[in-house]
């Protein structure tokens, strides 16, 4: 959001600066909503890191093993075991993928506390997509916030229109004062 297209629209200084800082707010609280970023590529270029090492120890160990019977037993134990930390390691990928584009979603959604509402969605009738969305999760916010609408900050939706606020209702003290001394009569000539 740029000051000069809110100028563009005519609003005042005041009124840019408050919408200037609300959207600040805005972005700050959403950044903190996503997390880590840095934390979460820094484990995945972990994570690649010890799966190409596990892949260069089973290549090394395939080179000596030829027909020795107790390394060809060693390799396949090791190849095993690497298979299941292979499996193991991208299946917490997946959980920090999944719960990093929860989060977002929620964010997206205006969700006052994201921690909350993720406990209260089925997450087994969720699916994470290609895009990095959530399928699914529409319908769940749909109905919480049919349910428990404290939970979204929807804005405000009233028109404000204070008492008086159109003039109506003022009085004018100088007339009231020449009625008084004038008995109510006015002075026009």
């Amino acid at each position: 959001m740029k000051r000069e297209s809110l100028k563009q629209m005519e609003l005042s200084e005041e009124q840019i600066e408050k919408i200037m800082s609300m959207n600040g707010a805005d972005i700050e609280n959403a950044k903190q909503s996503v997390g880590d970023v840095d934390a979460i590529k820094q484990e995945n270029d972990t994570l690649r890191s010890q799966i190409a090492d596990r892949d260069k120890d089973i290549k090394s160990l395939q080179k000596q093993t030829k027909d020795n019977d107790e390394l060809t037993n060693q390799l396949q134990s090791l190849q095993d075991k690497y298979q299941q930390d292979t499996d193991q390691l991208n299946q917490q990928l997946q959980e920090t993928k999944f719960n990093s584009a929860l989060n977002t979603a929620l964010t997206s959604a205006n969700v006052r506390n994201p921690k909350a509402v993720s406990a209260l969605i089925d997450k087994d009738k969720l699916e994470l997509t290609d895009e990095n969305s959530i399928k699914g999760l529409d319908d769940q916010l749909s109905a919480l916030k049919e349910s428990d609408a404290y939970l979204f900050d929807e804005g405000s939706h009233g028109n404000y229109n204070p008492g008086g606020g159109d003039g109506s209702q003022d009085n004018n003290e100088v007339d009231q004062m020449i009625n008084a001394f004038t008995g109510g009569k006015s002075n026009t000539n």
